[in-house]
């Protein structure tokens, strides 16, 4: 799989999330696409028009599935934690998971499911590993609040939080093949590929993932 194929056609203008960005990046023009917590439909767009894919998406909240369908997007209303089971193996090229592992009840499961019914699987996540989450954490007292996670803890749809070394860990234990790693910094910008794996988790604010069986 060729994961550094050039966004020709995906610009910087067309979304405020980098992470999108970077997965739109990632996926093979013509692929069939899975988006699980689609939410309005932003990243299905980029892939529809940037790189002609058969995107399809599952979203939970009727809201957005009204959005993603008003664009003319095909997504249907599910749950990742429970609906996944329904698709085939091998059913797509990709199945994505941005920003939403996090907000599962059952995070190892849904990763088992991607990998199943996805050829290859990618997932961004925020990273509660980066230094300013622990700063604010250690000095401060309580559950930190950045610009990547802006709510409050009694309001934040995270419930299970983890760290770069934590999603490593999960992956080895389901027995996913790590094929790249991305870590973003607080700005969007790529962190080094050189960097070591504690350096990461220490200074990215997000991370980009893409494994395969």
């Amino acid at each position: 799989m060729n994961v550094n194929v050039p966004p020709h056609a995906v610009r910087h203008t067309e979304t405020s999330r980098v992470d999108l960005l970077l997965i739109a990046e990632m996926v093979a023009p013509g692929s069939r696409v899975l988006d699980i917590g689609c939410g309005d439909g932003e990243l299905l767009r980029l892939l529809a028009e940037g790189r002609g894919v058969d995107a399809r998406g599952i979203e939970l909240s009727q809201a957005g599935v009204n959005s993603c369908v008003a664009q003319g997007l095909a997504v249907i209303q599910g749950d990742a934690d429970t609906d996944l089971v329904y698709y085939p193996d091998l059913a797509f090229d990709y199945a994505i998971l941005s920003q939403t592992i996090q907000a599962t009840y059952s995070p190892r499961h849904v990763l088992e499911q991607l990998l199943r019914i996805g050829k290859h699987v990618i997932v961004s996540f925020p990273n509660f590993g980066h230094w300013n989450v622990r700063a604010r954490l250690l000095f401060g007292g309580k559950m930190p609040r950045t610009d990547n996670l802006p709510d409050r803890w009694y309001e934040t749809p995270n419930i299970h939080l983890c760290t770069i070394k934590d999603f490593r860990d999960l992956c080895q234990d389901v027995g996913a093949k790590v094929d790249k790693v991305v870590a973003l910094n607080a700005y969007g910008r790529k962190l080094g590929v050189s960097l070591p794996n504690f350096a990461q988790n220490l200074f990215g604010e997000q991370a980009v993932f893409v494994l395969s069986r």
